[in-house]
């Protein structure tokens, strides 16, 4: 009743900045609740329900705000399900109708200029603070509109955080830490939720400052922050007004004409694999994300997606691949719910004579030990060969220590 009178008593001609909805809000308190015995705490509590309502993203902003939620699925009205601690969990709220879950999901995609409807019932936008949002509405969605955010933590995970909770062993890091110095093109392949966006945002860090760097996304997520030299770029959807989508081939190819010393291409899912291999293959430094269950999978991927844009022979194919990656990096979510990195591979530039296939090398693997008290997995990272191809150390003048770790 207090956010009706507050929304009919508005001049919506022109602006109203937070503050002066704070004040049309403790007004509306104190009018609307003049016959109602309310504590201070409920009237504080009351204030901010109503200013997320009318303001922000309604029973969602709670949420958003808790650096412990990672997750946020809300499918349809009354059913709100978040992942913490790595767990699900059935939240109790829920949004108080249809509309107003569906003036949520219109705030979130115009903000970043995207557009969803009946007829263009799916879309991928992003918050404020970067976190990644899905929307699937009707008729796709048959038990209402369904929404969809990962949430990334409000300051980037570092290298040294990684280290600090098990995710990978400080020499491991140090030594992918030098690849990146020197400007191996590395590659992170793992599954759905493995963290390759986080890890490749952290990675990122060991980027000279004095390069120019441009990151390419569907939804701008990595926040690489100590590089001035940067350009962000996102792909844009087709919209009812007439715009042509502009996807990530097409920043790609753009890129290349910008001068970058580095081009970072956030996930690789379609064609844009040719645009990228391309890009290695010519002299820029690349980093990009894929999905797949181990490296060798990745491989058959990027085969796949290769020749989805574009018709060559598979052993061309195979040598575009072989020549323009150099490491790969394969990330797992274990059965403790703990993620790390499982191995390391390099690509030989070579292929196997009898079958054709990527010549891959482990360098590092993950094993197993046993697990704790608690069921946290423990386990120890493994050299398993010496890197192979060094002529990009010894060009930049860097050394890796390679000692079993």
């Amino acid at each position: 009743m207090i956010r009706d009178q507050i929304l009919e008593g508005m001049d919506f001609s022109r602006d109203v900045d937070d503050e002066e909805m704070l004040e049309r809000i403790d007004k509306g308190i104190i009018y609307g609740c003049r016959k109602e015995q309310l504590s201070l705490d409920e009237k504080i509590q009351l204030r901010k329900e109503l200013f997320y309502s009318i303001r922000k993203l309604d029973v969602l902003q709670l949420l958003v705000d808790d650096p412990g939620i990672t997750e946020i699925m809300v499918n349809g009205v009354d059913h709100i399900f978040i992942e913490k601690n790595g767990r699900l969990y059935r939240h109790e709220m829920k949004f108080e109708s249809l509309q107003k879950l569906e003036d949520v999901i219109q705030q979130i995609v115009s903000k970043c200029n995207r557009v969803v409807n009946e007829a263009s019932p799916i879309v991928d936008a992003r918050l404020e603070n970067g976190s990644r949002v899905n929307v699937v509405l009707s008729p796709v969605a048959l038990n209402g509109p369904i929404l969809t955010i990962r949430r990334f933590p409000d300051n980037p995970i570092t290298i040294n955080k990684l280290i600090s909770i098990g995710s990978i062993k400080k020499e491991l890091a140090e030594y992918l830490q030098t690849l990146v110095k020197a400007g191996y093109n590395i590659f992170i392949s793992g599954g759905t939720g493995s963290g390759k966006t986080t890890f490749l945002n952290a990675l990122s860090d060991s980027i000279p400052e004095d390069e120019r760097v441009i990151t390419i996304e569907d939804n701008a997520e990595l926040q690489i922050n100590h590089v001035p030299n940067i350009v962000r770029m996102e792909t844009r959807n087709s919209n009812v007004e007439g715009c042509k989508p502009i996807t990530i081939r097409d920043l790609i190819k753009s890129s290349l004409r910008m001068r970058p010393d580095r081009i970072v291409v956030g996930e690789v899912r379609g064609d844009e694999c040719v645009d990228m291999l391309q890009a290695m293959n010519t002299g820029h430094i690349s980093m990009s994300t894929g999905h797949a269950n181990t490296a060798r999978d990745m491989l058959s991927r990027l085969e796949t997606m290769f020749l989805m844009g574009m018709d060559l022979p598979l052993a061309a194919v195979r040598g575009q691949i072989a020549s323009g990656i150099d490491i790969i990096v394969q990330l797992g979510r274990l059965r403790d719910k703990s993620r790390k990195v499982l191995e390391v591979c390099e690509l030989t530039g070579r292929t196997v004579p009898m079958t054709g296939e990527i010549e891959i090398r482990t360098l590092y693997k993950f094993y197993e030990t046993g697990t704790d008290e608690t069921g946290k997995i423990i386990g120890e990272w493994r050299c398993e060969n010496e890197l192979e191809n060094v002529s990009k150390l010894e060009a930049a003048g860097l050394g890796l220590k390679s000692d079993s770790l």
